[in-house]
C-alpha cells in the first residue's frame, strides 16, 4: 500500500482545484491577475464578462458590440417560455431565486439553444468557405447537412411573431459599423446574409435573421465558442426573468397562474364517459374481475 504524505495530498488537491480565473487570499481578490479594487468603478459589466471568459480585457469597440447583443436579448414578453415559467413559479409560492432557477432550467435546446446552434452552423460554413466566390456553395452544402441531421427549421432565421425582427436590424447595423471601424471582419455577417438569401430562395419568401441569428453573428465575430454563446444568452435573458419574477410578486398574493380562467383552452381527450364499477365473475377461471361500462 502506497501512502502519501500530507504535503503530497495537499499538492494533488491544489492541482485538482486549479484555476486561472481568480486568486483569493485574506485581504486579496485578484481577477485574471487584476486586483478587484482596481476594476471596480472602471470596468463595465460587459467588459468584466469578457475578462472572466477570455482572460484579457477587450478593446472598447468589442465590449460595446458585446453589450449591444446582451441588451437586445433581455426579454421577449411573458409568452416566452422562460419568462412565463418565472412568473408561474412566483404564483406557486416560490421566491425570486426559485423562479429564476425554474426558468433557467427551461433554457435548453428548444428554448435557448438556437443561438448556439446557429453559431455552430456559421462556424462550419466559415471553416468550409475559402473565398467570397465559394460562400454560397458552402452555405448550400452545410444547410443540406443540417437539414438531414436536424430537420428543416434553421435556428436563427424567421420568427413566429415578427416579419422583420427589429432587434436584428439594429444589431446588423452595429456590426456593419464595427466592420467599417476595423473592429470585426464582417465575415459572419456575410455568412448570415448568405444563409438568409438561401432560405428565402428555397421558401419563395423572405426568411430574415432573428435575434438568435444576429447575436450568433456578433458572438462569432467576437471570437466566442458556440457553447459560450448559449451562456451569454442566458446571462442576457436572466435580466428579463428577474424583472418578470419580481413584477409578478408585486401584484399581490398567489394566483392560480398568469393565464386567467376567462381564456379558454382546447380539450382534445375522449368525450364524456362514466365509470360503472361492476364486479363480474370470469366464466373460465371463476375469478372476480372489475367490469367497465361506458354509458
Amino acid at each position: 500500500m502506497i501512502t502519501k504524505s500530507a504535503e503530497q495530498m495537499l499538492a494533488e488537491a491544489t492541482s485538482w482545484w486549479s484555476t486561472s480565473i481568480i486568486d483569493i487570499k485574506p485581504g486579496t481578490i485578484n481577477v485574471r491577475g487584476y486586483p478587484i479594487q482596481e476594476l471596480i468603478g472602471k470596468l463595465t459589466f460587459p467588459e468584466m464578462i469578457w475578462l472572466m471568459l477570455r482572460g484579457e480585457l477587450p478593446i472598447s469597440g468589442h465590449a460595446r458590440l458585446l453589450e449591444a447583443a446582451l441588451v437586445a436579448g433581455v426579454d421577449h414578453g411573458p409568452q416566452a417560455p422562460s419568462i412565463a415559467i418565472s412568473r408561474m413559479a412566483v404564483t406557486c409560492g416560490l421566491s425570486v431565486i426559485g423562479a429564476m432557477a425554474s426558468a433557467f432550467n427551461a433554457l435548453d435546446d428548444v428554448h435557448g439553444g438556437a443561438g448556439q446552434q446557429c453559431m455552430d452552423l456559421m462556424q462550419k460554413i466559415a471553416a468550409r468557405d475559402a473565398s467570397d466566390a465559394e460562400l454560397n456553395r458552402a452555405v448550400a452544402s452545410e444547410l443540406e447537412v443540417f437539414v438531414k441531421e436536424n430537420g428543416k427549421v434553421i435556428p436563427g432565421f424567421g420568427h413566429r411573431f415578427h416579419p422583420i425582427d427589429p432587434r436584428a436590424v439594429r444589431l446588423l447595423a452595429l456590426v456593419a459599423n464595427a466592420k467599417a471601424e476595423g473592429l470585426v471582419s464582417g465575415r459572419y455577417a456575410d455568412i448570415g446574409v448568405a444563409i438568409e438569401g438561401a432560405l428565402s430562395r428555397q421558401k419563395g419568401q423572405h426568411i430574415p435573421m432573428n435575434i438568435d441569428g444576429v447575436t450568433a453573428v456578433i458572438y462569432c465575430e467576437l471570437g466566442f465558442p458556440a457553447a459560450l454563446g448559449r451562456g451569454l444568452f442566458i446571462l442576457s435573458r436572466s435580466v428579463g426573468i428577474l424583472a418578470h419574477a419580481w413584477e409578478q410578486g408585486q401584484q399581490g398574493g398567489r394566483i392560480k397562474g398568469p393565464m386567467p380562467s376567462s381564456i379558454p383552452y382546447e380539450y382534445t381527450g375522449p368525450p364524456l364517459r362514466h365509470f360503472d364499477a361492476d364486479v363480474e365473475e370470469d366464466d373460465v377461471t371463476g375469478a372476480r374481475v372489475l367490469g367497465l361500462k361506458v354509458v
